[in-house]
């Protein structure tokens, strides 16, 4: 198990890699213990030679020589070699199609319809339809927390719209927050006909998730400029550390092994580079200052735990067709496996891992299940709640050493989120290996606070 940390393309070589207990991915190696089934045909023959054989032929054979593919689940029957070359149905979620996101909390779903001047909608789930929010009770630290709940680090406005400024098929219903109740869950949502206050709420969160100049993807190819806005790079003065990804116009998440180690150096060394295609232009002491490191405070650098950062810039970003931020994921909503995500760098592109790339690089990935990636076939047990895997197990594309930091992304109904940071691996592109990734969704309230915190 090793960082995919720096690798050195502005000046010297990066983190070290830190050598962890390896898995045995053998071609002879099976995922499930066949020393069983060899115990009990020893008793057989000790029993008698027709019930040694009678276990043998009914058991042992079947087991051994007949796997059947079928999920990720029937996978663990199978040794490593035979696992390495399937391939499982992509299988995609299905939620509702909403203006600008969709959310389940509890009982309700929320979405800002951007195509009636960013109201706010909620749903309620005795109510198929979409309602209209009324004006009266509502606050700013809601307007937050729902721009939060959609991805969104913060809450850039929020007003009352007078119904008469607009115009509403005369069907539209209403919903108004219970006075004097807090939270979200569908006992403080009341339906109306209409709002008292003849107003309702138009919010506004802050811009993410979207490619101005997006073009089409292959797998492993030169990134056009603009096609991964909110693609970073991180360096620690000339040195080129880690990718990292743009959440807002001063905040920045990378890996936690791309900064643990050099946590003591002067903030004032630190960089970030955006909109960058290729690395070879960059300057030193060119980019963006860093202000603060945050790095999580659980994290574990014998395993990769929390292996999640946020830089927090000393002057904003120029937001741009080539310079934006991601969406972070929405809460409670889950990116099932075989959902095809893309992941970017300029990490390694050769099989002896000794070139980087110049150009920024990306590919298409399939997630892949939390018990598929921790059977013995793959990474044994290493991933813990805090990490996901993607990729193909018989190797094809993946992230390596250099792409530390860097973003798994996935499009969610029209909005590119980030669902992984990249964190480590074994090789690259090795077959039964893939990548592995800290889960974003799991830091969502700790990367939330710690924004919050600092302004």
């Amino acid at each position: 198990m090793v960082p995919r940390g720096a690798v050195g393309w502005w000046a010297g070589a990066g983190p070290s890699d830190i050598p962890l207990p390896s898995t045995d991915s053998g071609a002879g190696h099976w995922c499930v213990g066949w020393r069983g089934w060899a115990v009990l045909g020893a008793l057989g023959l000790l029993a008698g030679a027709g019930v040694s054989s009678w276990l043998l032929v009914l058991y042992l054979w079947p087991a051994a020589s007949q796997p059947t593919p079928g999920t990720l689940q029937d996978e663990m029957t199978l040794n490593c070699s035979e696992a390495s070359s399937l391939r499982f149905p992509e299988q995609v979620s299905h939620t509702p199609k909403t203006g600008s996101g969709f959310h389940a909390m509890i009982s309700v779903s929320f979405r800002i319809n951007t195509s009636e001047d960013i109201l706010l909608e909620v749903q309620l789930r005795a109510r198929p339809d979409w309602l209209l929010v009324c004006y009266e009770g509502w606050s700013s630290a809601l307007g937050a927390r729902v721009c939060r709940s959609l991805g969104h680090l913060r809450l850039t406005h929020h007003k009352a719209v007078n119904l008469s400024d607009i115009r509403l098929n005369s069907s539209r219903e209403f919903a108004q927050l219970s006075p004097g109740l807090e939270g979200f869950p569908e006992e403080v949502w009341q339906p109306r006909d209409r709002c008292a206050s003849g107003q309702i709420v138009s919010l506004k969160c802050s811009e993410c998730g979207a490619r101005p100049l997006a073009s089409r993807i292959v797998c492993w190819q030169a990134a056009a400029p603009g096609r991964w806005p909110w693609q970073a790079g991180v360096a620690l003065g000339s040195r080129y550390m880690c990718g990292a990804s743009v959440l807002g116009l001063r905040w920045v998440v990378t890996a936690a092994h791309c900064t643990h180690s050099f946590r003591l150096s002067r903030l004032s060394r630190w960089r970030v580079h955006t909109g960058l295609v290729s690395h070879s232009t960059v300057r030193p002491h060119q980019g963006a200052a860093v202000e603060r490191i945050i790095t999580h405070p659980l994290y574990r650098a014998q395993n990769h735990d929390y292996d999640v950062a946020l830089l927090w810039l000393r002057t904003p970003l120029h937001f741009s067709d080539t310079v934006g931020a991601v969406c972070l994921p929405a809460e409670e909503r889950d990116f099932p496996r075989g959902s095809e995500c893309w992941v970017s760098g300029w990490g390694h592109t050769d099989p002896s891992h000794s070139k980087s790339s110049d150009v920024l690089q990306d590919a298409v990935v399939p997630l892949l299940s939390a018990q598929l990636c921790n059977s013995p076939c793959v990474h044994s047990g290493a991933l813990t709640p805090r990490m996901l895997c993607a990729g193909h197990l018989d190797g094809r594309a993946d992230a390596c050493q250099g792409d530390s930091g860097g973003p798994l992304v996935c499009l969610d109904e029209g909005t590119w989120r980030l669902v992984g940071v990249v964190s480590w691996g074994h090789g690259c592109a090795e077959p039964s290996h893939p990548g592995v990734y800290a889960k974003v969704a799991e830091f969502l309230y700790w990367i939330q606070d710690s924004a919050a915190q600092v302004r």
